[in-house]
């Protein structure tokens, strides 16, 4: 895998952490299995250049999202129902915010849906800006670049390199659950018709 590949992977980091509809993106899974194949050498990349380029879209990604959060403000989450928005991921999102404070920057990196609206809010609340790009450098070097060492130093292992294969088809699967918790749990409030 080449250049592309990097483009996507850096592509999906950014529109997950910055941009509203990035909240289903598997970022976890994905930045573990990229760290595990420049291990294997299947991602053609030096591990500090791929890192760099973690570290700066998801630093770029949460620059965004609190960029729209402070200019758009509330009537993004004014917003009804739809298939891929819901109000609940706002409030787990804001609810997340006002716990941890100005720390729900970085703890936010490591949770799921909440990791793309937690920046937003944090422009909504107008948390200072010199608090949220501390927090944001952090999260991005913590959350980015951390989960990809992580998969790269378990790639070391030799049995890692000779069972990749069964590892991305868990770690896919893995991510999978919770999409389909969503949905399932999104089935069982549709009022059934009579």
């Amino acid at each position: 895998m080449g250049p592309w590949a990097i483009l996507l992977i850096c592509g999906i980091v950014f529109v997950e952490t910055g941009l509203l509809v990035g909240f289903f993106l598997p970022g976890d899974s994905m930045l573990f299995t990229a760290g595990l194949l420049v291990a294997t050498g299947a991602l053609d990349v030096s591990l500090p250049l791929f890192a760099v380029l973690i570290f700066i879209s998801a630093f770029a990604g949460d620059q965004v999202g609190y960029l729209i959060g402070r200019k758009a403000g509330p009537p993004i989450f004014n917003r009804p129902d739809s298939r891929f928005f819901r109000q609940e991921y706002v409030q787990k999102a804001h609810a997340f915010f006002e716990r941890f404070g100005g720390r729900a920057v970085v703890l936010a990196r490591f949770v799921p849906i909440v990791r793309t609206f937690v920046p937003v809010i944090a422009g909504v609340a107008h948390m200072h800006y010199r608090f949220f790009l501390l927090f944001n450098l952090m999260g991005a070097l913590l959350w980015g670049v951390g989960v990809t060492m992580l998969g790269f130093w378990l790639g070391q292992y030799a049995w890692v390199g000779e069972n990749i294969d069964i590892i991305f088809i868990v770690i896919v699967l893995i991510s999978v659950l919770p999409i389909g918790f969503e949905l399932l749990k999104a089935s069982r409030r549709k009022p059934t018709q009579t």
